[in-house]
């Protein structure tokens, strides 16, 4: 989830981030096996390279991990939509997640314990920066997490993904009310564009989500992260911007 290189809800902290779940956090790529290197055909032209193109992003290798605090969570979410667009069961095997893609596999393990899980990313979170993924019930019973609550894990990316493509966004607040929101939104519409306002409608009620910038590659959204932490003093999270159908972003 890279350079910076995701249970009940809490309160609010610094401009009134809204959290429902999951310190610093440290990645590590795992170096994948050895691969047999294929003999190119002695008649097959060479692929054409175009004299300014990019070399595409290399999808990180199955092992990829990431270390950091795990939280779970259960009612009363059981039973509302995911992120994805999916309800939520807590008893199926699934977790939040700020920036991995929908439908990853990945393997969490308790590292007081050196239980493991396998759990698919079908939801956006946690919304705290000290905790790095929010598990199931489920998943969180497999790996005896349920009880501390919060316990360090390693997660392991399943399978070649690209985690580090696509677009992201960087959030610097939540709001119970909307207009806290717009006058934060207008004050940073002088610096900054776009910014989005995301509604989420917790058990708790209305919350409104600030997020500024729409991003290329999960490196660039990092660093507008640290701009907005050393230069406005937001305390900041960066999150995957999926389809506007499923992530509510107007």
């Amino acid at each position: 989830m890279i350079r910076r290189r995701f249970l009940p809800l809490v309160g609010f902290a610094s401009l009134a981030l809204f959290s429902f779940g999951c310190g610093a956090k440290r990645r590590v790529a795992a170096a994948p096996p050895a691969q047999p290197v294929p003999t190119p055909s002695s008649t097959a032209p060479p692929p054409a390279s175009p004299k300014h193109a990019k070399t595409p992003p290399t999808p990180a290798p199955a092992g990829y991990t990431e270390e950091g605090k795990a939280s779970w969570y259960g009612k009363p979410f059981d039973g509302r939509r995911a992120s994805n667009g999916e309800i939520y069961d807590m008893y199926k095997l699934t977790a939040a997640h700020r920036t991995l893609p929908f439908e990853t596999m990945v393997r969490v393990t308790n590292l007081n314990n050196g239980k493991s899980t396998t759990v698919r990313i079908t939801d956006r979170g946690p919304f705290v920066d000290n905790r790095i993924i929010d598990l199931s019930l489920a998943a969180a019973r497999e790996i005896d997490s349920v009880g501390p609550g919060v316990v360090p894990v390693r997660l392991e990316v399943l399978g070649d993904v690209d985690i580090t493509a696509g677009f992201f966004t960087v959030q610097v607040g939540a709001f119970r009310d909307r207009a806290n929101a717009d006058r934060l939104r207008d004050r940073l519409s002088v610096s900054y564009s776009p910014i989005f306002i995301q509604q989420y409608d917790s058990p708790e009620g209305a919350f409104y989500r600030l997020r500024v910038g729409k991003v290329s590659g999960e490196d660039a959204a990092n660093e507008l992260a640290e701009q907005l932490r050393s230069k406005e003093g937001f305390t900041t999270l960066v999150f995957r911007l999926d389809d506007s159908k499923s992530s509510g972003v107007n």
